[in-house]
């Protein structure tokens, strides 16, 4: 079997992209998308629709509940669970998404965490009932490495803090003693380039689309089950949609805000693609799909 990676801009065209190829090449589909490994998060996140979901399998799509914390992870035991599946089955996988974080951890990989004792997490546990302390304390510990983790990041932050409680270092010492393994080599990875100009107008046209579905009732339902509490609900399309049911803005502006954030976190993944990936195979979508080997 063998896997691809296809990246890109949101609204770049890399589902309709992954699905044509999947299809052709008798491939399975891994998502790398923040918001569709959420339940219920459907026209938000502009995920596949269940028609599509049928018809080819895809891994990394409605994996967990709103309420339910996202890391790396979880991810990377999600992607070992597609690998798994694809050579069970004797299929090809296609990684697709704009969170390419996550791919760049399959390629970089993680390091590994020291044995934590029951004693060590209910330790941990107490101190996080002060995060802001937590977070000074680690800083104090290891400012090199704390400058980089943002101190609202409670999710690292109760890793590094176990980590440090588990094996006596600190996070610098530690990874410098336990560097990571790549979990993925020598991965053909295809970039979708598209101009800005076209880039806003597909944009704007899945801001619309995603209106027309019903993204205001979607939005509405989210909040009524799981507040406005989990990371998710502070996503792009679901914290402008919020904005419009608190009377703050009208319908139109709604949907500029979400064109213009949409429009602004492309140009971050694309920054990010361009400097994070060597060996890229980069064109335009219909002169990439013809270039897609498997």
């Amino acid at each position: 079997m063998k896997q691809i990676a296809i990246i890109g801009p949101t609204a770049s065209g890399k589902s309709d992209l992954a699905l044509n190829i999947a299809e052709k090449h008798d491939a399975y589909i891994l998502s790398i998308d923040s918001l569709s490994i959420y339940k219920e998060i459907d026209i938000a996140s502009a995920k596949p629709s269940a028609k599509e979901l049928l018809k080819i399998r895809h891994f990394g799509i409605n994996e967990i509940n709103p309420n339910e914390n996202f890391n790396v992870d979880i991810f990377i035991n999600i992607y070992k669970n597609a690998l798994s599946q694809a050579k069970h089955d004797n299929k090809n996988l296609v990684i697709v998404g704009g969170t390419t974080f996550y791919l760049k951890s399959l390629l970089q990989g993680l390091s590994q965490i020291p044995k934590i004792e029951q004693k060590i997490k209910d330790e941990v546990a107490e101190l996080l009932l002060h995060p802001k302390d937590s977070y000074k304390l680690l800083y104090s510990l290891d400012e090199e490495y704390m400058k980089n983790i943002d101190p609202n990041d409670s999710y690292r932050i109760e890793k590094m803090l176990l980590i440090y409680k588990a094996s006596g270092l600190t996070p610098s010492q530690w990874f410098l003693k336990h560097p990571p393994k790549p979990i993925i080599q020598d991965l053909e990875i295809y970039d979708i380039e598209v101009d800005r100009q076209t880039l806003r107008k597909r944009i704007e046209a899945r801001s619309q689309k995603m209106l027309q579905m019903g993204i205001i009732d979607e939005v509405a339902y989210l909040e009524h089950k799981y507040t406005r509490e989990p990371n998710c609900m502070k996503s792009i399309g679901i914290s402008e949609v919020l904005e419009y049911l608190d009377g703050s803005v009208d319908k139109k502006k709604m949907l500029e805000n979400i064109s213009t954030h949409t429009a602004q976190l492309a140009k971050r993944q694309q920054t990010f693609n361009r400097t994070q990936f060597q060996d890229v195979i980069t064109a335009p979508l219909l002169e990439l799909e013809k270039r897609i080997r498997f």
